[in-house]
């Protein structure tokens, strides 16, 4: 499936990475790779130039001396750029001295809104593992939730006033567990749903009460898991029935591929070939051969990377090729078409128990025809949450905007449709957060659509 082309990354020095992030830092319309750097390592912000990716990470950003293992990015003051959170931790639960950085950029320059002293009070001291973009009242500004282990969860959103509060508390989110991973969606309900993936303790899935609480329920759906220990999640529609499943990693545990029914249970339904136990971290899924059916990639630590793909109704095991990795020390994964190709990167970080440089892998070119939907929120940014629906050869096709991946990562705010041999596509739909609906007959095809949002200011 996959060969190396990490020669294409000028800038990748051996050092400890963990999460990565995908977003457009310097507002040109493309999207970076944000890699976080641990213990004495710089963040790396990774721009593919038409040749190759090179770093152009603004110092600010860059934060050396810090120790990032988590990071996300979205729009939380309106104006159309996405800020970025980037998880910083020194233990590995409780208590910690190194606090977190909120970066906004304006006119240019990266301001950390942690360090200004109207939100010191509310700057995160507790060790965390993943950040998600959560629009818990479908207004189009999102706050950034954090999965904290051995302290209270967090929802930090900004005040008309450029002020940081931490809402989780009054949202019903502030609960304390072994926080690990992360996905934010329309799962249970058509508003903003969150997934935590936890350890040493049961998962969480808070329903979004439509007033901006929330309520927990996942031991009541038979999604807890208690007995596990939560790493990488993320989403799919696995059998077509319009709502989003889950799948969710466990380290050293029985891997899970969640399915709900109409009903509102959940039923587990992973192959004895997928469920066996690894040491993963980020779990991505995407179609990466552009056939129309999403691949599901596992990412290991010290182990053999497993990819997965539905071939006659059933998911088997398929060749990784270059990105087997049995060496490879895999801390986080993030994928995106970063040369305009229409075929989704693979970019996978390594560190934790060894120096390793990042790897990039490309798929071959197989005359797959693609789509590429870029739904924006009323202020002009990426639409972190928004379902795409396609309509293409008798088949639908959903995607959700992804707003948090699970474990460490966020990948593009894209929905990426394979096509396989179809040449045109009947519908596109999109949905916002709000309930907004764009539908657009007979679009592009092997093209990116930019949707705005339909109350976006003329």
């Amino acid at each position: 499936m996959f060969r190396n082309r990490s020669d294409l990354l000028i800038d990748n020095p051996v050092q400890l990475n963990y999460g990565i992030a995908v977003t457009d830092i310097d507002g040109d319309g493309a999207f970076e790779l944000f890699v976080a750097g641990f213990t004495n390592a710089p963040n790396l912000v990774l721009k593919w130039d038409g040749n190759a990716f090179v770093d152009v990470a603004d110092p600010a950003l860059a934060d050396a001396e810090r120790q990032a293992i988590g990071v996300a990015a979205c729009d939380i003051d309106g104006d159309g750029d996405e800020e970025i959170y980037i998880l910083n931790t020194d233990t590995f639960a409780g208590q910690k001295r190194i606090g977190d950085r909120l970066f906004d950029r304006s006119e240019g320059e990266w301001t950390d809104l942690f360090s200004l002293h109207v939100n010191q009070s509310v700057l995160n001291l507790t060790a965390g593992r993943s950040v998600a973009c959560v629009d818990r009242d479908g207004d189009g500004m999102y706050g950034f939730f954090v999965a904290n282990y051995g302290g209270p969860m967090r929802l930090y959103e900004l005040d008309d006033d450029g002020r940081l509060h931490d809402v989780a508390p009054e949202a019903g989110l502030g609960l304390v567990t072994g926080g690990r991973s992360v996905v934010a969606l329309p799962l249970v309900t058509p508003r903003m749903d969150i997934f935590v993936g936890n350890e040493g303790g049961a998962n969480f899935l808070f329903r979004n009460n439509g007033d901006g609480t929330f309520t927990e329920m996942a031991r009541t759906l038979g999604i807890g898991d208690a007995y596990q220990n939560a790493r990488g999640v993320s989403t799919l529609d696995v059998n077509g029935d319009g709502r989003f499943d889950l799948v969710v990693s466990n380290w050293e545990g029985p891997h899970r591929l969640y399915v709900q029914s109409g009903k509102g249970s959940w039923r587990d339904t992973a192959s004895a070939e997928m469920a066996a136990p690894s040491r993963v971290r980020t779990v991505l899924v995407a179609d990466f051969d552009n056939d129309g059916y999403e691949e599901i990639f596992f990412n290991n630590i010290g182990e053999p990377n497993r990819l997965f793909g539905q071939r006659g109704g059933a998911w088997q095991s398929l060749a990784l090729g270059d990105a087997l990795e049995p060496g490879g020390l895999g801390t986080g994964a993030a994928m995106g078409d970063f040369d305009g190709d229409g075929r989704l990167e693979l970019v996978v970080a390594h560190g934790e128990s060894g120096l390793q440089p990042l790897s990039l892998y490309h798929t071959p070119d197989n005359g797959n025809h693609y789509l590429r939907v870029l739904p924006l929120t009323p202020y002009g940014a990426p639409a972190r949450g928004a379902v795409v629906t396609l309509v293409a050869g008798n088949r639908t096709q959903r995607r959700v905007i992804d707003a948090g991946s699970g474990y460490l990562c966020q990948m593009e705010p894209v929905a990426h449709f394979g096509l396989g041999r179809d040449a045109s596509v009947e519908r596109i739909e999109v949905r916002w957060l709000d309930g907004a609906l764009v539908m657009l007959d007979t679009p592009c095809v092997d093209c990116v659509l930019r949707v705005e949002h339909p109350h976006a200011p003329i």
